[in-house]
């Protein structure tokens, strides 16, 4: 009985671990989030070229800029007009829950 009892503590135990390590790492984006956007300088998009080498539009105040990023350097490339950009919003595929991921896998589990 005393084992029994020991096992029950431990998973208690656990899953309390597990939902504070959530709660904390949700707490924890989100602050980030926030301290990244909340200045005039932003990432708009990014291209991986190869395993070190990106391009990256970002923006700086009201200009547009690109830039090539390499492991040791920034190059600028130049200006882009805010009319040669394609803004697209977020895909739906992009923004599936994990709930959603999960039904999907136990799906096709099942055939």
């Amino acid at each position: 009985m005393s084992s029994f009892l020991q096992f029950i503590l431990m998973l208690v135990i656990f899953v309390a671990v597990l939902a504070a390590t959530y709660f904390f790492t949700r707490w924890m984006a989100s602050y980030q989030k926030e301290k990244q956007s909340s200045g005039n300088i932003e990432v708009v998009e990014t291209v991986r070229l190869s395993t070190t080498k990106y391009i990256q539009i970002v923006r700086i105040g009201q200009k547009y800029l690109a830039i090539g990023v390499g492991k040791d350097e920034i190059t600028n490339l130049g200006e882009i007009s805010r009319e040669d950009l394609i803004f697209r919003e977020e895909d739906a595929e992009n923004n599936i829950s994990f709930k959603e991921i999960l039904e999907k896998f136990k799906g096709e589990i099942k055939k």
